[in-house]
């Protein structure tokens, strides 16, 4: 696909079997889930995937079972960065060749580097591959901030570092990176909460976690929203905030996938040493999202 990426991209949770393999058969359903709710794309192997836990190899796997699967319907973003740049490029050039249609990199995180070798190592993989690349920067895991003026240069000096994800939680560097570098790169917001402001204020659009529980709702407030009914949006989103907010107060990859399992999709457990969500988290998310389901108004 030659389009560009815009609106609303779920970043996949990766379904285990009881043996803490890749489900690949539950992993299709999930992404039928979300591009049958009408998201703009999907993220293999992100961090709500649980990255972290997988191997090279089984990251692979879930990159091509998801390309596979989603068969061209819409486009599939596939993380690759890892720490450390050999392993980055191999695992870019591997999801090229299967037929991703961007690149996603998250700088190296076992040992935070210093700007100048982040630039370094974006730089290194990006001009390895010929897709689209997306950087992805979230500073609480990598111990590096790509600040707005860092982003530009980037994308300046390298034709095809295209878009960012900023989950940097930091709203001012949101929107200095919406309101003054569009014109060099789309920016995704990773942090859910910001979903609806953020698309308000302009962003290329949003990756969220939560999209793999609630793709309906979070598609609908994007659309409100690009179609400029700003009050419907806003009352989509006053009523699915309370979701938004009852994943991310509690550890957010057991909450993803407890979400899935009470509307109907059971996706295993994460991967040890995570553990499920306590009883009270549980209750707390079943509660809003029943009442998700009540008529908006």
């Amino acid at each position: 696909m030659s389009r560009d990426l815009r609106g609303v991209l779920t970043a996949l949770s990766t379904p285990f079997g009881p043996d803490e393999a890749i489900d690949v058969t539950t992993l299709r359903r999930v992404v039928d889930r979300s591009i049958d709710a009408g998201v703009d794309g999907v993220v293999a192997a992100g961090s709500t995937g649980e990255v972290g836990a997988l191997s090279s190899e089984e990251r692979l796997l879930l990159i091509d079972t998801v390309i596979e699967h989603t068969d061209g319907r819409v486009p599939v973003i596939a993380q690759t960065g890892a720490t450390s740049t050999r392993e980055a490029v191999r695992l870019s050039k591997a999801a090229q060749s299967s037929g991703a249609d961007v690149l996603m990199l998250i700088t190296p995180y076992y040992e935070p580097l210093s700007v100048a070798e982040t630039v370094a190592y974006i730089k290194d993989v990006a001009g390895a591959v010929d897709l689209p690349v997306m950087l992805y920067n979230i500073p609480a895991v990598t111990g590096v901030n790509l600040d707005p003026a860092t982003v530009r240069s980037l994308a300046e000096d390298v034709p095809n570092i295209r878009y960012i994800k900023d989950s940097s939680a930091n709203w001012e560097q949101a929107l200095q990176l919406i309101h003054h570098h569009s014109d060099v790169i789309g920016t995704f917001i990773g942090w859910d909460a910001y979903l609806y402001s953020a698309l308000v204020e302009g962003a290329a659009g949003v990756m969220a976690g939560t999209a793999n529980v609630v793709p309906e709702e979070i598609v609908a407030v994007s659309r409100l929203i690009a179609e400029g009914d700003l009050t419907g949006a806003r009352v989509r989103w006053k009523s699915l905030y309370p979701v938004i907010d009852a994943l991310l107060s509690v550890p957010f990859i057991p909450a993803v996938k407890a979400g899935l399992a009470l509307q109907g999709l059971p996706a295993g457990a994460a991967r040890r040493p995570t553990a499920d969500l306590n009883p009270e988290d549980l209750a707390r998310l079943q509660h809003v999202l029943s009442a998700l389901k009540q008529p908006v108004g």
